[in-house]
């Protein structure tokens, strides 16, 4: 393929399960950045959780591309320049917050610069606010609180429940809103528009880049869409099955360098 654009994945795909960048995988795609090839940064992650590894991988330099929330905040590396933002509505996201109250779920939820929650000591609460070097706000209750559109909710949940309480969510959600898994303990609420492969899209009108000329990796069922559009979809090897299934090819798992083996045996 003529490849112009690599869209990524973070957690279980570009880092390793120690939340690092291998040094393999750090060198293969800062090389393919200096021939010309721009990188985009795909995370479920507020904003923020993406500015270091943007660094990291020097995205600023090389024009790279943060898309956050799955796709509902797109954002220029270089200038922080805003290309798309999608929220959900103020009072619906009230009425859902409060038939949360009812499930086992912690809630966390943010405004873009930082976290607010019921209880900081909540199920991975302090894991989410290191991986994304934001703070967190403890409030007496969500609903109550809520004075901004968020662009999602995030939920930590035991994984042995996940799916029951997913079903019971998506049965409680009217068509304008979807909820996907983004980890084995996480469920995200966010406006049905909204997805990575969406996202993706408006990213490649924007360059003038044909999705034929674009990989993308991931490991996640939130990554599926991405997969889907690109025109090479790399499933990790540590992947769901139905991530696997979603993808044209299936390479090593984030903690072997898959993207940096995929990239020189398949992609240049």
């Amino acid at each position: 393929m003529d490849l112009k654009l690599i869209a990524l994945d973070i957690d279980g795909t570009l880092t390793n399960d120690q939340k690092e960048i291998t040094p393999k995988t750090k060198d293969k795609l800062l090389e393919i950045q200096e021939n010309g090839v721009r990188v985009i940064l795909a995370s479920a992650r507020p904003t923020p959780g993406l500015y270091k590894t943007a660094r990291q991988l020097q995205l600023e330099k090389h024009q790279g591309i943060l898309m956050a929330y799955n796709g509902g905040k797109i954002v220029h590396a270089a200038d922080g320049q805003t290309l798309c933002e999608i929220h959900m509505d103020q009072e619906k996201t009230k009425s859902i917050l409060r038939f949360l109250e009812t499930l086992p779920v912690t809630v966390i939820l943010d405004d873009g610069a930082q976290f607010y929650v019921t209880d900081a000591n909540g199920y991975k609460v302090e894991y989410e606010c290191k991986n994304n070097c934001m703070t967190c706000t403890e409030v007496n209750n969500l609903a109550d609180f809520l004075h901004f559109s968020p662009i999602k909710l995030l939920l930590s949940v035991d994984p042995s429940n996940i799916f029951e309480i997913q079903n019971t969510i998506a049965a409680h959600l009217d068509d304008s809103l979807i909820v996907v898994r983004t980890a084995p303990f996480y469920l995200e609420i966010i406006p049905a528009e909204i997805n990575k492969g969406k996202g993706l899209s408006n990213i490649c009108n924007h360059m003038g880049i044909d999705l034929a000329d674009v990989a993308a990796f991931g490991d996640s069922e939130n990554d599926i869409p991405m997969l889907e559009a690109a025109g090479c979809g790399v499933a990790m090897e540590n992947a769901e099955d139905a991530v696997k299934n979603s993808a044209d090819r299936i390479t090593l798992s984030n903690n072997e360098d898959g993207i940096a083996y995929a990239i020189k045996e398949w992609l240049l």
